[in-house]
């Protein structure tokens, strides 16, 4: 993918220069519906094998899976999230509620999920840490962190 310099210092950028494209989430979904195969991901995404070669290689370089060979069967190869991996289940979950909210026909989402704990039909929500409100973006302000590039910030003035 190309890298662009205004991602360098915005982590929003820098996410998409790595999982910015279709099928690098239609792969983790797939992944975190619990394939672990090679095979799995082709036959179930219909994904030509040149991108998802690219893309498993990816998401491998990049710390989100891991490749090992399967203990099973030392011929095959299993994918696993790594902790890092295990942290896009939350964006997974925001952009399949949007998608639900704002995609799904009158029949409503392809898809629902079940809280195991609670035993009620998941509704995800993203809220602070600390009070348990709800985030909403106009809740949020914005200032710079200790990793923000102060010459690049300086050259944008």
């Amino acid at each position: 993918m190309k890298k662009n310099k205004d991602h360098r210092t915005c982590s929003v950028g820098r996410v998409l220069e790595i999982l910015g494209d279709r099928w690098t989430f239609m792969i983790l979904r797939e992944a975190f519906f619990g394939v672990r195969y090679y095979d799995q991901f082709q036959a179930n995404l219909g994904i030509a094998s040149n991108i998802l070669s690219d893309r498993l290689k990816s998401l491998v370089s990049n710390g989100i899976l891991n490749k090992r060979k399967d203990p099973e069967d030392a011929r095959r190869v299993v994918y696993r999230f790594s902790q890092k991996g295990v942290e896009l289940y939350s964006v997974t979950l925001a952009l399949m509620r949007w998608g639900d909210k704002w995609l799904s026909g009158e029949e409503g989402p392809p898809l629902r999920l079940h809280h195991k704990t609670c035993g009620h039909d998941l509704e995800p929500m993203m809220c602070c840490a600390h009070c348990r409100e709800e985030i909403r973006a106009f809740d949020v302000s914005y200032e710079s962190g200790p990793g923000l590039d102060k010459s690049e910030d300086e050259e944008a003035d």
